[in-house]
C-alpha cells in the first residue's frame, strides 16, 4: 500500500539510513517502527560505530521500539525499513510479530551495492557439519537442565 501515511513513515527511515552514512556510524540502512500512526522505535546502521555485528538498523529499532513499549512483542505495530532484512533481521521480526513490514529496496538491490547476504540463506540449508563455519554439538550430562526446567516452571511467558 502507497499511502501518504506509508510514504512519509518509508521517508523518514530511508532519511534515518542516510543519516547513519553521513555519521559514519555503518552501512545504508534505516528502520522505523510505528504503532497506531506513532513512531515507537527507530534506528540506522551502527554496526561501524558499535563494532556489533547485530546492529543492523532493524535489530537497533526494534530494540527501541521494545523498550519504549515495555514489551518483548511488536504486536500492532508496523515496520518501515529502508530495505528488505538480512536473515538475522528477518528472524528478528518473526519473533518480534509485528502487524506488517514495509521495506523500500530489494534484496537485489542490496547485493549491486556490496551487501550479499545470499550465502548465508544457502548455510542455512547445509547439512551443520558441511557449513563453512565449522559447528559441534557438545552434550555434558546437564545440557539439557535448562529446557527441563524450563518445561516444569508453571508461570512462563
Amino acid at each position: 500500500m502507497q499511502s501518504k501515511e506509508n510514504i512519509t513513515f518509508m521517508q523518514m527511515a530511508i532519511d534515518l539510513a542516510t543519516q547513519g552514512i553521513r555519521e559514519g556510524k555503518g552501512g545504508p540502512f534505516g528502520c522505523l517502527i510505528v504503532k497506531n500512526g506513532k513512531v515507537v522505535g527507530k534506528g540506522f546502521n551502527s554496526v561501524l560505530a558499535t563494532k556489533d555485528p547485530t546492529a543492523h538498523a532493524e535489530m537497533v529499532a526494534i530494540r527501541d521500539a521494545c523498550k519504549n513499549l515495555d514489551s518483548a512483542l511488536l504486536e500492532g505495530c508496523e515496520i518501515y525499513t529502508s530495505c528488505a532484512p538480512c536473515p538475522m533481521c528477518l528472524g528478528a521480526m518473526y519473533w518480534a510479530k509485528p502487524d506488517k513490514v514495509y521495506y523500500a529496496c530489494s534484496q537485489s538491490d542490496a547485493a549491486e551495492a556490496g551487501f550479499d547476504d545470499q550465502f548465508i540463506y544457502e548455510e542455512m540449508n547445509v547439512a551443520v557439519d558441511k557449513r563453512k563455519i565449522p559447528f559441534a554439538q557438545i552434550t555434558p550430562k546437564t545440557y539439557m537442565d535448562p529446557f527441563n526446567e524450563w518445561n516444569e516452571k508453571e508461570d512462563k511467558t
